[in-house]
């Protein structure tokens, strides 16, 4: 099986030594996605657009590895406060609401960045 790494160029992917996405066959894997755009937090204090921001990252890694919102099988969606629940909720909605991939929702303690509001990874089963 072949392994393709995909990445954003974000700053944390050198610092950690990690990738936005691997491609395994045909599961693409996409690392948790924030808010962050050009390495600045975008939509501080606010967790809808937080989120639908996330989720158009991830599903850009999912697009280069040649899927889209119909092909992901999985999320995992993180918090910091459960009360912006149902704006993340809406937000996955917003991508996911005809998919219906599997998902978790849980509440974190903290982020790398204070500003950030919700974290999401995304899979994909791309034949």
């Amino acid at each position: 099986m072949s392994i393709t790494r995909i990445s954003s160029g974000g700053p944390y992917e050198a610092v950690i030594g990690y990738s936005r996405a691997v491609v395994a066959g045909p599961f693409v894997l996409v690392s948790g996605c924030t808010a962050t755009v050009d390495g600045v937090v975008v939509h501080e204090g606010d967790a809808y657009s937080q989120a639908v921001t996330a989720l158009g990252i991830a599903l850009d890694a999912v697009a280069k590895a040649g899927g889209s919102a119909a092909d992901v099988v999985r999320t995992r969606m993180y918090v910091a406060d459960m009360a912006d629940s149902d704006a993340v909720g809406r937000a996955h909605a917003f991508y996911f609401a005809d998919v219906r991939p599997a998902a978790t929702m849980v509440q974190v303690s903290a982020f790398i960045d204070p500003r950030m509001l919700v974290e999401i990874e995304v899979e994909a089963y791309v034949p």
